[in-house]
């Protein structure tokens, strides 16, 4: 995978195994831009969440996998880079698996987008945190995705929801400021 010279807003680069997979699958340079921003702001998320919900327990090494893999199922459906589509989610975690990721990690291919399903199937907070940086690398921000993760959070440490809400809004505050820079970054390829 030839190196995106990533804009210094980036803090992070994907990691070892998302290059492979790259790699192999001949990721597309917007592919793997994409990637590569979603994956940055899933590790600002989880550090973020980390510090603001101290209680709250998930696997980070999932998130970030996720994160850095959730799309590659568009290496094969190309199309989908630019227009609206769901075969990447449908097609996504056999592509990995077939690849040698494991099925736990191979479904964030098709729970990143899951969140906004009727009925909504059973998402774990890792899945919800996938979707969330996502949505925030290009400052988007659905009030139901919110609402699952405020959810999530309260089930695991209680407390009250609108306590859970201020904190999670203020990161995502955070996190969506830098979005048109992404987004302009993302636009040259």
């Amino acid at each position: 995978m030839k190196d995106l010279n990533p804009p210094n807003f980036v803090t992070s680069g994907l990691p070892p195994q998302a290059r492979e997979l790259c790699e192999k699958l001949e990721a597309p340079f917007r592919l793997q831009a994409h990637l590569l921003l979603v994956h940055d702001v899933a590790v600002q998320l989880v550090k973020q969440m980390e510090s603001a919900f101290p209680g709250l327990e998930f696997d980070t090494e999932s998130v970030l996998f996720g994160a850095a893999t959730h799309d590659l199922g568009k290496a094969l459906y190309p199309a989908e880079l630019r227009a609206s589509g769901h075969q990447h989610e449908l097609e996504g975690p056999q592509i990995l698996e077939k690849l040698g990721v494991p099925p736990e990690r191979a479904r964030f291919a098709y729970t990143h987008a899951a969140w906004k399903l009727d009925p909504l199937p059973t998402l774990t907070l890792e899945d919800l945190l996938v979707s969330l940086a996502d949505q925030s690398w290009k400052g988007k921000r659905p009030e139901t995705l919110e609402n699952q993760v405020v959810e999530k959070i309260r089930a695991a440490v209680g407390g009250e929801p609108w306590e859970h809400y201020e904190k999670l809004d203020a990161i995502l505050t955070r996190l969506t400021q830098n979005a048109d820079a992404r987004l302009a970054w993302m636009g040259q390829f």
